[in-house]
């Protein structure tokens, strides 16, 4: 059988099954566990699949919501388990940043009324965090988007580079071992709040990873920590040592896949 053939059976039992590992491929198609990896990189490459540790999944469908409701209505139970795990990060007396992410949104809904300060274009957060009397609020002002309940243009990237963060906690729309993209205004915020920050955690579930948007806002340099829901193949484990970035996952998504 020609690879071009088995690649297309693998994306047909993905399409079918959801998942599938290296064993899986060696077994249905005889052939070693070295050609299996080959096919996977190919498949990769072609951004056809997402390689996880041991096998491979279909990328998400692109999601477009219209309104932050509906942004609110797809936060995962893995979303909530990084943003709590990004809050236990966050020490009292400290200066945080937070991005308009719904990730990021599940950090502050777990920070519990930290003393800290928190700075942030998101309504959201800033509307949850007043509760909490031991929070202090900085909101960034400029242009207001109504439907998606965030503050961008220059002002915000003109604010943001006057302050000193001791973190940023940014939620991510594409990562690839290139960089991170977004849409355009909402990159030039992010890469302002990462250059504001003594250390910078990405938060970014695993459908996130080899996904590509229209503009290219930072690389791996700026970051010093990705929190994911699973762990990623071992060359991404491999990339994310070369480049000194931690990588966390939550505690429950780990005992859920033992």
């Amino acid at each position: 059988m020609f690879q071009e053939e088995r690649m297309q059976l693998i994306i047909e039992h993905l399409r079918k099954h959801n998942r599938i590992s290296a064993e899986e491929i060696v077994s249905l198609f005889d052939v070693s566990r070295d050609t299996a990896r080959r096919d996977l990189i190919k498949l990769e490459e072609q951004e056809a699949i997402i390689r996880t540790r041991g096998g491979a999944i279909l990328p998400s469908p692109p999601q477009e919501f219209k309104t932050y409701q509906d942004r609110l209505k797809h936060i995962t139970e893995e979303k909530r388990a990084i943003g709590k795990l990004a809050a236990a990060l966050v020490r009292s007396g400290e200066t945080i940043i937070l991005d308009s992410s719904t990730t990021v949104q599940s950090c502050a809904e777990n920070l519990n009324g930290k003393s800290c300060t928190v700075i942030t274009n998101s309504l959201y957060s800033a509307e949850l965090l007043s509760n909490h009397t031991a929070v202090q609020i900085r909101l960034l002002g400029g242009k207001l988007d109504k439907e998606q309940r965030y503050v961008y243009g220059t002002p915000v990237i003109e604010t943001l580079s006057h302050y000193y963060a001791d973190k940023a906690f940014i939620g991510i729309g594409g990562l690839t071992m290139d960089g991170f993209s977004a849409s355009e205004e909402e990159g030039k915020i992010k890469h302002q709040m990462m250059k504001s920050a003594k250390s910078v955690i990405v938060l970014a579930d695993h459908s996130k990873m080899g996904k590509r948007y229209g503009f290219r806002f930072a690389d791996w340099s700026l970051v010093n920590v990705l929190i994911t829901d699973q762990w990623p193949a071992q060359e991404w484990l491999d990339f994310l040592k070369e480049q000194k970035v931690e990588i966390l996952i939550p505690e429950p998504i780990q005992d859920k896949e033992l």
